[in-house]
């Protein structure tokens, strides 16, 4: 208890942080997501796909089905919580399984095929925090439910291409290309590489000694030295394909070919979850190699039906946001800002601050972007705070006036300023800051049926 007389202590908090894995998009970086997105949106509105959103959680099953009980994801990595009904829910680590499991459960298969979907959403995966690899991560992915073909494929890769290109990071990246054949050719091929690597098991790591009786595919894409050299040994995919899955990878890689598309074919990828067949592919940095990949996709035939679904083949990609922002700041890549002001509105005493109101709002319909200081600062200190939003120009409305009905238009880089009668000030900075560069808004137009 304090003494009389004496100031009571104010007790200090520690101020918080972010968890260990996770980050804030702070406006800098939000101006690399709004392109990112608006290049996505921009692509897949041309061929045709239509966005599609699904819950952050979904029931852990969905993902221990699709992904593989053996998946380092399913049995490392997945943030996975009981409901009050002691149900067991997971974060969404992938985007995949959420987008077939809505596709089966609201009967898509009865709309016109394929179904073609893209997201752009958050995911959560348990991971060591390393450059571009976060515990919450976006992507951005596309799905192509309902067809089998190699074409498909094929445009789906040139989608992604096509980002990368606006995105300015294309020719930092190769595509790495393989097929794992259908489900029964693969089944033997894993059997063959099971019994390849019996024997060998104080040559290689500790992941993929857990590995090996579960999902021995794995053990090809595997980063570590030793691991590495045993992969180089094992016996080849390849010869152990059988005629469709070798015919349908020759007939993508003519699609390929026919659109320009160069690639790397790489029969040791294999993608880290249990849903692929045919077709895999990644996009690896040129210096880097899989250290950097940004995305990768591939063909996953028996998803559907292993959800629950009547069978459909489908194929799709996805690729890391982060990474990709990563890759744009590493080339020096500077973003379209929709951020910057043109106006700063400053004003002095009650009266000057009741025309501001309605004139900030009047400049924000008129497609200009404005602010204004209706704190108790002096002209200079609210100009010094214009300078801090490096905006051209700023409106200064005094006590004279709001007596004359004016306003003072200054050119914060010339220096020099005018006066206008206050009714006019919106029209006359429409023309200061020409309507190619306004920010107009036009709702669209409501149909009532």
């Amino acid at each position: 208890m304090a003494d009389k007389g004496t100031e009571p202590e104010i007790k200090k908090y520690k101020p918080f942080q972010t968890p260990k894995g996770v980050h804030d998009i702070l406006p800098d970086d939000y101006e690399y997501h709004t392109f990112l997105k608006k290049v996505v949106r921009h692509r897949a509105r041309q061929a045709g796909f239509r966005r599609i959103s699904t819950p952050i959680f979904e029931y852990t099953d969905l993902f221990a089905r699709s992904i593989g009980e053996g998946s380092d994801i399913v049995s490392k990595e997945m943030y996975e919580f009981k409901d009050k009904k002691g149900r067991s829910l997971t974060l969404k680590p992938e985007g995949t399984a959420g987008v077939v499991r809505s596709y089966i459960q609201h009967g898509m298969n009865q709309l016109p095929q394929p179904s073609l979907l893209y997201y752009f959403e958050p995911h959560f995966r348990y991971d060591r925090p390393q450059k571009g690899r976060y515990r919450q991560f976006w992507q951005f992915g596309f799905e192509v439910i309902g067809e089998s073909d190699p074409a498909l494929d094929a445009q789906v890769i040139q989608l992604a291409n096509k980002i990368h290109g606006d995105l300015g990071i294309a020719e930092l990246f190769e595509l790495q290309l393989n097929t794992i054949g259908t489900l029964e050719a693969r089944q033997k091929y894993m059997q063959t590489l099971e019994d390849y690597y019996v024997g060998k098991e104080r040559s290689l790591c500790e992941d993929c000694n857990s590995r090996l009786h579960k999902n021995p595919l794995r053990l090809l894409d595997c980063k570590a030295e030793d691991c590495q050299i045993l992969a180089q040994l094992a016996p080849v995919m390849k010869d152990y394909l059988d005629k469709e899955s070798i015919e349908y990878h020759e007939e993508l890689i003519s699609y390929l070919d026919e659109m320009g598309i160069s690639y790397t074919e790489n029969p040791k990828l294999v993608r880290g979850l249990d849903y692929y067949s045919k077709t895999v592919f990644e996009f690896w940095d040129k210096s880097e190699g899989a250290q950097n990949a940004i995305g990768g996709g591939g063909r996953y035939d028996g998803l559907v039906e292993l959800l629950g679904g009547q069978p459909a083949p489908a194929v799709g990609y996805a690729a890391g946001v982060e990474r990709l922002i990563a890759n744009m700041k590493r080339e020096k890549i500077k973003v379209p800002s929709k951020d910057d002001l043109h106006v700063f509105v400053a004003q002095l005493g009650t009266e000057a601050k009741k025309k501001c109101l309605p004139l900030i709002s009047e400049l924000h319909e008129a497609g200009i972007k404005a602010v204004g200081a209706l704190g108790k600062g002096s002209i200079n200190i609210q100009l010094r705070l214009a300078d801090k939003f490096k905006v051209p120009y700023a409106i200064l409305i005094g006590i004279t006036e709001v007596r004359e009905e004016t306003a003072i238009i200054r050119d914060m880089s010339k220096g020099i300023q005018e006066t206008v009668n206050f009714d006019e000030v919106a029209e006359r900075m429409v023309e200061l800051i020409g309507e190619d560069n306004l920010d107009l808004y036009t709702p669209g137009e409501l149909v009532y049926s």
